[in-house]
């Protein structure tokens, strides 16, 4: 959504443009891609768990 201004603006890191930036080194630095990966893969997976524990708490068809 930077297209829009709404996004991060170029001096501020991120996750995927540290990712994007470091396919060029991956074969020499390998750090630069596997870190902001685990990052982007532990939030989204906390994210996920969070949303399947509110559903299991919120969703009344799923008690027996």
């Amino acid at each position: 959504m930077n297209f829009l201004g709404l996004g991060t603006q170029p001096p501020t890191p991120e996750w995927g443009i540290d990712l994007s930036e470091g396919r060029n080194y991956l074969a020499h630095a390998w750090w630069m891609t596997t870190f902001p990966g685990l990052g982007i893969m532990w939030a989204v997976l906390g994210i996920n768990l969070l949303g399947d524990g509110f559903r299991d708490v919120i969703d009344p068809y799923l008690k027996p």
